[in-house]
């Protein structure tokens, strides 16, 4: 793997690419419509978040949000929390994304390991919608009630969504591949009136029969009524121990006109979980109409999507991207779904999917495109990518040598979107705009009306310097509050306490003298070197030139005397071994890379590195079982992808201790 200097510059859009592009036509529109003229992204930026309510009433605007009662006021106050966006509007999320409805054109494409590739048009997706929202109706679904959806990443679940959102309705879903605790600790604190949930799911060419987990979740939600099954795993599910159950068919079978329950803009869409690594997930609740503004402008301006674009993104059900993914549909792009393993039977599957599906944007992880590049995999030249305009990607820092594989083997003229967010506010608010050059490892610009700043810890903004990653003014879809959290406490211990009045979003920041972004993990698994803040990211960008080495993990560790020691923990690939050779190999990369600082106390090797069921590194517990608190205490372990992973942990964890004593 060659190394590339972070900031290189990789690719530059071509005026007529610039002229084309949705932001390039809303700047446009201001002039013509605002009398406001902007030279370029930094200015129209600059102008989102000093006039905010300028800004939003303009997005409102320029996509004619339909609304039954008009809003007066776009913004309540500036105070966080407690800001209120257009308080009067009363709106329907899903009529928003109908009214793009062009009948025989493909509103979304749809694949799994169980099934083959499917279209199916805005007419069907229209007809299942309002067979199944007369179906909840039937059942009792009115506006506030939960559904919740144990379901996987299928055409089934964007209709169960719609038709849900479309009553007024709250949603909230988990992937197949929790476990019955996992769901149970998400759904019980929601108290869900129907649940809508697959029989079963395929991985990875395994089979997973679930339908004795649902049995035992129904058993755990006392206030639930309905189940509406679909039978995934099996044509014909044996669903005989469940309680009220409707089939998917039967839900389906009476298409007749949909209609919309208007909402107040600050009422809830849906309830979307965190990870729940270190305790209970937080039921982070956001709305209709903020998250209708937010991905409007977020897709729209910085996606470049548009009808006629296929868009992409490989995610669950139970990760926020799949919220996102469906809100692609608001912009009238055809959306593509896959459900399974990303990795079977090899990585080339993916591209080969988006050779097959005409992909215009291909969305995934920055693990992923790492795993192509070590595994030397040219997509470019072995499948037909011509549609292909954008990848973009999330869930981690994607280093510079990512950007650059992108370039040498997917596609030379490819805009490279590395964007950053997070469940909490349900988008990314550092992200991408085709307007803008490419520079290797970097983010290209901050969000338009996102009000982000990198501040030091006396509260000051800054430049060209690593510090908190912070909003200092409302955004809209940030959450109206926690479920279950009356007095707002959880809320402001989440995202408040550090700076009163600014969100403090958890990751670690630097803004450049371009007014590119570089993200360097969560700040509080950052590294302290002697005063020295060390992001993880760094650290593992330099083991990634390791050729024997799969994966890594690096924790700061406090010691009582105030010093602290940092343990690596390496993931070999099949065949190799952590010898003393690999060792000095990884601490002269880490050394010559980063610095001598950044070099570890000790290197081990590990049989698994724990990660979340969305694939998150788990830096902060794995900190606390090394610090000794029991491991039930810091992590939950249904959160999980591979929990046996964290034995390894508890046991090094005791034999520092005895060392040590």
């Amino acid at each position: 793997m060659s190394k590339i200097r972070e900031g290189t510059l990789l690719w530059e859009p071509s005026e007529e690419r610039k002229q084309q592009s949705n932001v390039y036509h809303f700047m446009n529109w201001l002039q013509t419509h605002k009398n406001k003229h902007f030279t370029d992204y930094h200015a129209l930026w600059q102008w989102s978040v000093e006039e905010l309510e300028d800004f939003w009433a303009s997005i409102w605007e320029y996509f004619n949000i339909q609304a039954k009662q008009p809003y007066k006021t776009v913004l309540s106050s500036h105070d966080m929390p407690g800001a209120k966006w257009f308080p009067e509007a009363t709106i329907n999320y899903a009529e928003h994304i109908f009214r793009n409805r062009n009948d025989d054109e493909p509103a979304i494409i749809h694949a799994s390991e169980l099934r083959g590739t499917e279209e199916t048009t805005w007419d069907k997706l229209y007809q299942d919608t309002s067979a199944l929202q007369q179906t909840m109706k039937n059942l009792g679904v009115t506006k506030g009630d939960r559904v919740a959806a144990y379901v996987a990443n299928t055409y089934e679940s964007i209709v169960a969504f719609l038709a849900t959102a479309s009553l007024g309705a709250i949603w909230s879903s988990a992937s197949p591949e929790f476990g019955t605790q996992s769901v149970i600790d998400r759904f019980k604190q929601i108290e869900p009136k129907v649940m809508v949930t697959v029989d079963g799911y395929r991985y990875g060419g395994k089979d997973f029969d679930r339908t004795s987990v649902v049995e035992n979740i129904q058993a755990e939600l006392s206030g639930l009524e309905s189940t509406i099954v679909i039978p995934y795993l099996n044509s014909d599910p044996d669903t005989g121990q469940l309680k009220n159950v409707t089939l998917w068919a039967d839900a389906t079978s009476k298409p007749g006109t949909l209609t919309y329950e208007y909402v107040h803009f600050n009422d809830p869409l849906w309830i979307l979980f965190s990870s729940g690594t270190t305790g209970k997930p937080k039921p982070i609740v956001q709305s209709q109409g903020g998250i209708l503004l937010e991905h409007l402008k977020a897709l729209t301006f910085h996606a470049d999507l548009g009808k006629g674009d296929r868009f992409f993104w490989f995610t669950t059900t139970g990760w926020m991207m799949w919220n996102f993914l469906v809100g692609a549909l608001l912009t009238g792009s055809t959306i593509i779904l896959y459900d399974g393993n990303p990795g079977y039977p090899d990585k080339k599957m993916l591209w080969k999917f988006a050779e097959d599906t005409k992909m215009t944007v291909f969305g995934t992880s920055a693990s992923f495109i790492t795993g192509c590049m070590k595994e030397g995999l040219e997509p470019g030249k072995a499948f037909d990518l011509r549609h292909l305009k954008s990848i973009s990607s999330t869930g981690s820092p994607l280093p510079p040598e990512g950007f650059q594989w992108c370039y040498d083997h997917v596609k030379n003229d490819l805009w490279i979107a590395s964007v950053s967010g997070g469940t909490d506010v349900c988008t990314a608010f550092i992200l991408g705009v085709p307007i803008l050059p490419v520079y290797a490892g970097e983010l290209q610009c901050r969000g338009l009306g996102a009000k982000i700043e990198s501040f030091d810890d006396n509260a000051n903004p800054q430049i060209e310097e690593v510090g908190e990653l912070v909003l200092t003014e409302p955004f809209p879809s940030m959450p109206i509050y926690f479920w279950n959290d009356p007095d707002g406490s959880r809320l402001h211990d989440s995202y408040f306490d550090v700076f009163p009045g600014i969100w403090r979003h958890g990751d670690y920041l630097k803004i450049t003298n371009r007014q590119t972004c570089v993200i360097y993990g969560r700040s509080d698994a950052t590294i302290n070197r002697g005063g020295i803040r060390i992001g993880t990211s760094e650290i593992y960008r330099a083991v990634d030139h390791v050729s024997e080495v799969s994966d890594s993990l690096i924790v700061d560790v406090p010691k009582d005397d105030g010093d602290s020691y940092t343990p690596l923990f390496v993931l070999m690939k099949d065949g190799e071994e952590l010898t003393e050779d690999v060792k000095r190999t990884i601490k002269k990369q880490i050394r010559t890379q980063c610095s001598p600082r950044h070099v570890p106390s000790g290197i081990y090797q590990a049989p698994d590195l724990p990660k979340t069921l969305n694939g998150k590194k788990l830096e902060i517990p794995i900190k606390k079982i090394l610090m000794g608190k029991p491991v039930d205490a810091v992590v939950n372990k249904g959160s999980l992808s591979n929990e046996a992973s964290l034995d390894y942990f508890v046991q090094f964890a005791k034999e520092q201790s005895k060392t040590n004593a």
